[in-house]
């Protein structure tokens, strides 16, 4: 009896060699060579082309934890990424070898409550690359289930397809408070979430924005990108203050009808509490310390939501769609390039607030 057995689609030119960025331990970091991944059934095999350094990936090498989630192990660090398909499982049918794709980290289970009810970054089984135990993307060649793949258009770089995954936080993030058309927002924070729900928040008529930051360099960036008002924080000055001095530039000092959080840090979430209007809604971003000290009766009283944010779903095919319209520019938030090889100066650069970084992105050319 002839076998029904399949081969797996390959590129014509296989893989030689495989090379990942792998966390040994809290503050080792090491480039070590990695098998060739196979791909199992609904898995394609992708060389990876393009991977942003998260805040949360500089975190996990530098403190071995990330929120709730401390490494227990060695594993490869990295959740943004694109790159091309050089191989795909016999069972799967709607990629190809050569399609270019962007990489959605999370893989749920699809059975459960959360699953079923579309709350999929919910699932309580959640596989998402990078958070422990779990690898990451930061490989020359990985798999990955095709569900979890989106197509690049043509005009969409790889560079632009690794921003997918910061800007589907973005989108999320606007989408959790309500934000929208001619309704005040504030952002704490010009880190690289910050300025890309900025761009969001731009590109949907949200107006007033106020944005914070310490380095008056990135504020001068967030006023370049659009923000209406840009506050230097004084970390002398008390979170009350704070809060005084950016209610002072809403309408009538009423406050904000929406915030969003974006650094994690307690005293920035406090004043954001305090500084969005009464009946208005505060949206906790960014990841900080497990427990923090917040001004309960302050929101209580004043009727003010207190959400939280976690991850983002079905966010990749609307933000490749505006990065693709051309209505969204966000690449010029790629300011540091590395080849893979020189993955372990891509973090040092992406830890070091001196260089002027915003996103630094690990290109894997070969």
């Amino acid at each position: 009896m002839a076998s029904t057995h399949q081969p797996i689609e390959h590129q014509e030119e296989q893989p030689q060699n495989n090379y990942g960025v792998l966390l040994n331990k809290i503050n080792d970091l090491q480039i070590v060579e990695l098998p060739i991944p196979t791909p199992g059934p609904g898995e394609v095999q992708v060389q990876v082309k393009a991977t942003g350094i998260c805040g949360s990936d500089v975190h996990l090498w530098k403190y071995g934890e990330i929120g709730i989630f401390p490494v227990t192990k060695p594993q490869l660090l990295g959740h943004e990424s694109a790159g091309i398909v050089t191989a795909v499982a016999p069972d799967v049918t709607d990629l190809r070898v050569g399609d270019r794709v962007a990489i959605e980290a999370g893989i749920p289970c699809s059975k459960c409550n959360q699953c079923m009810s579309g709350r999929y970054h919910l699932c309580p089984t959640v596989l998402f690359k990078s958070t422990p135990p779990y690898d990451g993307l930061l490989a020359k060649y990985i798999t990955h289930p095709s569900r979890w793949l989106h197509k690049l258009p043509e005009n969409i770089t790889y560079e632009q397809g690794a921003l997918l995954e910061p800007l589907s936080v973005a989108i999320a993030a606007v989408e959790r408070v309500g934000a929208s058309f001619g309704r005040s927002l504030l952002i704490t924070g010009c880190g690289p979430i910050g300025l890309m729900v900025l761009a969001v928040a731009k590109a949907i008529g949200v107006s007033p924005i106020i944005i914070t930051d310490v380095q008056p360099s990135r504020l001068e960036y967030a006023e370049k990108m659009g923000a209406d008002y840009t506050y230097q924080v004084n970390p002398k000055l008390s979170d009350v203050d704070i809060a005084r001095d950016i209610r002072a530039l809403t309408l009538d000092s009423e406050g904000v009808d929406y915030s969003l959080e974006c650094t994690g840090i307690e005293s920035s979430f406090r004043s954001a509490i305090m500084a969005t209007r009464d009946a208005g809604t505060c949206c906790l971003v960014g990841v900080g310390k497990n427990d923090q000290m917040l001004p309960v009766n302050n929101f209580a009283m004043r009727e003010v939501d207190i959400r939280g944010l976690f991850r983002y779903h079905h966010t990749y095919p609307r933000a490749i769609s505006l990065l693709a319209s051309g209505k969204l520019q966000v690449d010029h938030l790629i300011t540091h390039k590395f080849d893979f090889m020189e993955a372990l100066k891509a973090f040092e650069t992406a830890a070091d607030y001196s260089t002027g970084a915003i996103k630094v992105q690990i290109i894997n050319n070969n």
